[in-house]
């Protein structure tokens, strides 16, 4: 009789939107946010009629309630599964459209506040700027200067102490940088979660194996030259399409739709474009999203790689969860434990072969389309100050470390 109820309310919900007013929504996600909403009123109300001793408790200022939810909510199974790892006390919510202007910034900025889980001691007064040329500093003392030779893949050059990466504190310390909108526990960052994900693909079979796209395509490097989108990030995305096709042997489908006519709408705009390419290919294991950081102009992410200037780069990840919002219901994305997987093994990778050549792994607040493909990155490659011949020789390294994370090696 309940859920006859609920269904009911849904549809004279959905009927009292008009026809515009019913696409934002279903854009926005309001199933997912209307769901959400009845199964937290339904769960209270069951907590006040059924256990109102629990219920006082919930509600006054002490802090022993979560003993018993746990057992409460495994008997209400609606309501556990729609908030399911919510958190409790969201100090806010944002808009949808302040959401997706929120996505749209989705890396790293001159003039924000230094997110860095690292020695405190160490920041305290520096900006970002300053750690960030610290950090490449250090990579470029880490370069091997020679005389300009064609790229040779290394071989290891360091050995990653795992062990020590057991400590929640150590890993995100030595591999992430944690944006300080959003927050990122223990059961996520594991390393032995993190490494029992199986990345390895066959390139066997018809169809391409890898989509490589650009939510933002018009992302140019320091000598760009003006509308020739073979000197911008698309450019580098022929490159890197180029060596895994030629050097390692799988299918690449490099898709260069643009989706920032308008940047502040491009995740919104290159989704269905995105959905349509993976339902045309069903052989598609892997997604990358190939972007070009903002940077402050006094910071150059390049090292020199073998006698090869380098732009240095950086894998990103979106959580769906803000500080300010809490999870985000029509962000969800039921890949996220697996695109966090493949970033740390690529970052893992890149340390022990190419060590200083990555930039640690940056976490942030929403989704970034992540949640098309178990295998997806999104990619930052060099920043507005690179050249682009430095963008182009990091394809090489990136390629490389790329086929060993999906060979299994």
């Amino acid at each position: 009789m309940i859920l006859g109820f609920l269904l009911l309310v849904l549809q004279a919900v959905s009927g009292s939107c008009g026809a515009e007013e019913a696409r934002e929504l279903e854009k926005a996600g309001w199933k997912d946010t209307l769901y959400q909403g009845i199964a937290e009123d339904w769960g209270n109300s069951l907590y006040g009629w059924f256990v109102p001793v629990f219920s006082f408790a919930q509600g006054s200022e002490h802090q022993t309630h979560w003993l018993l939810q746990g057992q409460i909510d495994s008997l209400l199974p609606f309501y556990e599964y729609y908030t399911a790892g919510m958190d409790p006390e969201p100090e806010g919510s944002g808009s949808f459209r302040e959401i997706v202007l929120a996505e749209a910034e989705e890396g790293t900025f001159e003039g924000e506040e230094v997110p860095l889980y690292i020695n405190r001691e160490e920041a305290e007064g520096q900006s970002l700027e300053d750690l960030f040329r610290a950090e490449n500093e250090a990579a470029l003392q880490m370069g091997q200067p020679g005389a300009g030779q064609p790229f040779l893949p290394h071989m290891q050059q360091a050995q990653v102490d795992l062990e020590l990466l057991g400590s929640y504190e150590n890993l995100v310390q030595e591999f992430y940088t944690i944006d300080a909108n959003t927050m990122a526990g223990s059961d996520q960052l594991n390393v032995e979660r993190l490494l029992a994900r199986d990345m390895a693909i066959s390139k066997e079979g018809d169809g391409p194996q890898i989509l490589i796209y650009h939510t933002h395509s018009q992302e140019a490097f320091a000598d760009s030259v003006p509308g020739d989108q073979g000197t911008s990030i698309v450019g580098v995305g022929d490159r890197l399409t180029e060596i895994l096709q030629d050097e390692y042997g799988y299918k690449v489908l490099h898709h260069t739709v643009q989706y920032d006519t308008v940047r502040d709408d491009a995740y919104a705009e290159a989704l269905p474009g995105i959905e349509q390419v993976l339902a045309e290919n069903p052989s598609i294991q892997v997604v990358i999203d190939l972007h070009r950081d903002s940077v402050a102009e006094g910071t150059r992410l390049v090292m020199d790689l073998d006698g090869r200037p380098t732009a240095r780069f950086m894998f990103f990840n979106g959580l769906s969860r803000t500080r300010k919002t809490g999870n985000i219901a029509y962000l969800y994305n039921e890949n996220q434990d697996a695109n966090l997987a493949f970033s740390f093994q690529m970052q893992l990778k890149a340390a022990e072969y190419y060590p200083g050549l990555t930039r640690k792994i940056y976490l942030k607040g929403y989704r970034y389309n992540m949640h098309l493909r178990p295998q997806s990155l999104l990619i930052e490659l060099g920043a507005q100050n690179n050249t682009v011949e430095e963008a182009m020789n990091a394809c090489d390294p990136l390629a490389h470390i790329l086929d060993m994370v999906l060979s299994g090696q």
